[in-house]
């Protein structure tokens, strides 16, 4: 009998994506889409990764810049980054901003919470009280 080659499990567009904004905060400098595949382990084909590259583009979490008949990619977010900008779409999409909100803090927890208005509180400047 003929040994079955098992396929790669499939993994969500988030996961790619985290993948590869992973791979390309590792790089040294911009890096091209054959070194984020080879630095994936080679399991995502080229095309994928473009794929993925191309999507982060238009969310504005990577940068291009030409490099010979290719682009050199630049990670312009990092994880946070991307998923306050995927939280700031859901909240954009919704007509009821305010009540869309106020359900989001009501289910924060109590540590949560705090730190939440500790990033709301005006920042003081030095000399002020």
């Amino acid at each position: 009998m003929g040994e079955q080659r098992q396929r790669p499990r499939r993994r969500g567009q988030g996961e790619l994506e985290a993948l590869v904004l992973s791979a390309l905060r590792e790089a040294d400098g911009p890096a091209t889409a054959g070194w984020v595949q080879e630095r994936l382990g080679g399991d995502l084909a080229y095309t994928t990764v473009i794929t993925i590259l191309t999507r982060l583009l238009a969310k504005g979490a990577v940068t291009r810049e030409r490099a010979g008949r290719s682009f050199a990619w630049t990670c312009a977010l990092d994880q946070a980054g991307l998923a306050a900008r995927r939280m700031r779409k859901v909240l954009d999409s919704e007509s009821d901003r305010e009540a869309v909100l106020a359900s989001f803090v009501t289910g924060l927890g109590p540590d949560d919470e705090r730190l939440l208005r500790e990033l709301l509180r005006p920042a003081r400047h030095d000399g002020e009280d």
